[in-house]
This record gives C-alpha cells, sequence and structure tokens, in this order.
C-alpha cells in the first residue's frame, strides 16, 4: 500500500503580503521622501504660487488667471506651442521610424554592423550641451561647415540657421532627428526576443525578407515601437538644452 504524505497547508496569500507590506514600505521609503521632497513638492508649489504675484522674497498675493491669461497672449508662448506640437508630430514619426529601421539593420547583421552600431552609440556619451554646442558651430554663418560647402556651389550664400527663421526651427530639428539610439535599442532588444522558430517556419512556408519583417517583426514589435513613441513625444515636450544653447530662445 503506497503511503501518501499529507500535504502541507499553505498559508493564505493575503497574510503574507499583509506581513510583507512593512518591508515593502521599509525599503520603499527612502524613494518616496526623494520624490515627494524633490519632484512632488515642487510641482504642488509652482501650481500654487502660479495663481499669484510672487518674486521669491515677498509674501504671495493672489491675483487669479490673470498670468496665465497673460501667457497665453505672449505671441512668443503661442509659437513655442506650436514649434512643441510640430516636433512631437516630428518626433511620433520620422524619428522612431528612423530608430526603428536601425534597429532592422542591427538586427539583419549587415558586414560591419557592430561597428556601426559602436559609432551609432557613442553620441550617447556627449551631454546634451557639448552636443548642441557642437551644432551650432557646425551651423555658423561665418565659419560653420555647413555653410562652407555650400558657398563651393553658391558663393553667395548666407543663412543665419540658429537666427532665423523657418531656418532655425529646422537646424534645430537636424540636432535630435537622427538621434534615435534609445529607441534603436529597445527596439533591436524587442527584435532578439522573438522566436526564431516564427520565422523559420515563416520562411518554410514561402516568406521573403520582407514577408517577414512586415509581417512578423514589426507586429511583434508593436508595444516597443509604442513605448518609443511615448518615450519621442515627451522628450520634445521637455526639450530645453539644444534651444537654448543654440538659438537662446530666439534671441541673439
Amino acid at each position: 500500500m503506497i503511503k501518501v504524505k499529507p500535504r502541507i497547508k499553505e498559508p493564505p496569500m493575503g497574510k503574507l503580503e499583509r506581513k510583507s507590506l512593512p518591508w515593502v514600505y521599509l525599503f520603499l521609503l527612502p524613494s518616496i521622501i526623494i520624490f515627494v521632497s524633490f519632484y512632488l513638492w515642487p510641482i504642488i508649489s509652482v501650481l500654487a504660487t502660479s495663481f499669484t504675484k510672487y518674486n521669491g522674497y515677498t509674501s504671495p498675493e493672489w491675483i487669479g488667471l490673470r498670468n496665465y491669461l497673460r501667457l497665453f497672449g505672449m505671441s512668443s508662448f503661442q509659437i513655442s506651442i506650436r514649434n512643441m506640437l510640430s516636433w512631437s508630430l516630428i518626433a511620433a514619426t520620422f524619428h522612431v521610424a528612423f530608430g526603428v529601421l536601425v534597429a532592422l539593420i542591427f538586427f539583419k547583421g549587415p558586414p560591419g554592423w557592430k561597428f556601426a552600431r559602436t559609432s551609432f552609440m557613442v553620441p550617447n556619451v556627449i551631454s546634451a550641451a557639448a552636443w548642441a554646442m557642437i551644432y551650432r558651430f557646425v551651423f555658423n554663418n561665418d565659419f560653420g561647415l555647413l555653410n562652407n560647402i555650400v558657398r563651393v556651389f553658391n558663393p553667395g550664400f548666407s543663412v543665419n540657421w540658429f537666427f532665423e527663421s523657418p531656418a532655425a526651427f529646422l537646424a534645430i530639428t537636424f540636432t535630435w532627428v537622427f538621434y534615435s539610439v534609445v529607441i534603436a535599442l529597445i527596439v533591436f532588444a524587442d527584435l532578439m526576443a522573438i522566436p526564431h522558430d516564427i520565422r523559420e517556419a515563416a520562411y518554410i512556408d514561402g516568406a521573403n525578407g520582407f514577408d517577414v519583417m512586415w509581417r512578423i517583426n514589426l507586429p511583434l514589435c508593436r508595444f516597443s515601437i509604442g513605448t518609443s513613441i511615448i518615450l519621442a513625444v515627451t522628450s520634445r515636450i521637455g526639450m530645453f538644452e539644444p534651444i537654448q544653447l543654440t538659438s537662446r530662445g530666439g534671441r541673439r
């Protein structure tokens, strides 16, 4: 006769979770303190003082929506909103598409792709300030690389790229639109995670390389592409360094 060992009665999951809650909160406490002190409280403070007349020294004086009415009536604010929306659209389409294309090329593994991948990642170690200053010298009207090349074919060419409209919009866009390292890495990692058996089955069924890319790789990477779109748009909303360090916000 086979003896069956009695099953050990496991405690309900709810009790285990309640026992571990104090430790969870204890380990989260430093992060919560930093978040509240350096992120949440400044946001609440700025939101509260936005309805007052306050210079940081005197007591706040309640003025209601006067600051917002003045802000929305400024032509420079309207231009900045239009530029931000345009950059967000470019980032969500062309910028992300270029990063996905680079990821697909790296995944295909053509000759020299490892060197190209390393070269593509190098700007990631350069600070945003240094990157903006490099482009400021490239687009300089007097001794910049771009204008000197154009003057070989058109001696009278003269454009102050970062200080003339609409040239400034195009020049600032050029400083980031092809710099999609993060997007390429995210999509490339997702491509590597796709089981190879799926592609092999597609090739056996007669699919070519384009069919595999269009019907397998891209659909299975839709979540990483969606994440990349969110990251690209939020980066453009918070973009300050390239604008300030190149065009000085439209001021010489």
